[in-house]
């Protein structure tokens, strides 16, 4: 799974490997991003927007904002047909903006966070859904809810060692073709998930500070001695 990651890059160094238009004002970096929190995403709607969703998927159909800290990953393999998130997946697709992210490995009550990201450094982007949720009328202050997951995969060979599962990293070439909300093609959906995601990734251990959500500094990044 993925359960906590980082955004740090500027919207400038975005603009450097995204293709986006209409960015909202610039949001301060996030070092320790934990689920209910506000993400980075790039969504279509005609032309590519970068926009602010909550971590942690809501679908229209839920009676209560409950699932978004439930939902904060989607599994490849069952991500087409399970209930929660099937409509997303065959006509609301975005990308997830990143620079790391974090597992932890090890015995229980013990765990050390390990730090992944790509060996060059720079931003990239995980598949995700996203979803508006319309709220009720017991609660209107909650109305227009706008959530989005992770989409996990089997942990290539550069992870399996940390973690038995890894986020979907899009390659680039696979971006138009996943944001078209027009693209319902399934088969073909799923084939950029399986095919179309990179693999290899650095890691280092950091420091047990990333387990308090609190502590939200670079020096969360640093490598540190297992």
């Amino acid at each position: 799974m993925c359960g906590r990651f980082v955004q740090f890059s500027s919207l400038r160094t975005l603009e450097q490997y995204f293709n986006f238009q209409a960015a909202p004002e610039e949001i301060a970096p996030n070092y320790n991003l934990a689920p209910t929190q506000n993400v980075l995403t790039i969504v279509q709607h005609g032309k590519s927007r970068l926009e602010i969703l909550h971590w942690g998927l809501v679908p229209s159909w839920a009676k209560n904002l409950s699932a978004a800290s439930r939902l904060i990953n989607a599994r490849a393999e069952t991500v087409a047909t399970k209930p929660s998130f099937r409509a997303a997946f065959k006509r609301r697709r975005c990308l997830i903006l990143a620079d790391g992210f974090y597992e932890w490995h090890g015995e229980k009550g013990n765990k050390q966070p390990w730090y992944l990201t790509l060996p060059e450094d720079h931003p990239f982007a995980f598949a995700g859904l996203w979803e508006i949720w319309k709220g009720n009328d017991i609660s209107p202050e909650q109305s227009d809810y706008r959530s989005c997951t992770i989409i996990t995969t089997e942990a290539s060979e550069s992870v399996r060692d940390i973690h038995h599962r890894m986020p979907v990293i899009l390659q680039p070439e696979a971006y138009p073709k996943w944001l078209d909300p027009e693209n319902q093609d399934i088969q073909e959906l799923e084939s950029i998930l399986h095919n179309k995601h990179i693999r290899d990734l650095k890691s280092y251990p950091v420091s047990k500070q990333v387990n308090r959500v609190q502590n939200n500094s670079p020096s969360n990044i640093e490598p540190q001695g297992e």
